[in-house]
């Protein structure tokens, strides 16, 4: 199982943190899966720092796709409305 760091803005580190947000969407330029943990270091990008808050989240899944291939919509109806991902308890 592999740790992965990556950055996250504090508006959503906050949200992560307290459970509200329990999916996080990235490019998928890097290599994650299930049972990966995730080390999401809070960085400020008016000051271009970290701000030392951190936590780990272990991952329960990961769904890879490139919104120009998938089978059930348009690329005009993907560029008109976009995508979105939702989180389902």
């Amino acid at each position: 199982m592999a740790v992965i760091k990556k950055k996250i803005w504090p508006g959503q580190f906050d949200t992560v943190a307290s459970g509200k947000e329990k999916f996080q969407l990235r490019l998928a330029d890097f290599d994650i899966g299930e049972g990966d943990t995730l080390v999401l270091e809070e960085w400020n990008p008016q000051t271009g720092q970290y701000t030392g808050r951190t936590m780990e989240k272990k991952v329960s899944g990961v769904l890879k796709f490139r919104p120009d291939e998938l089978p059930f919509y348009s690329k005009d109806k993907v560029d008109q409305y976009g995508l979105q991902i939702i989180s389902l308890e």
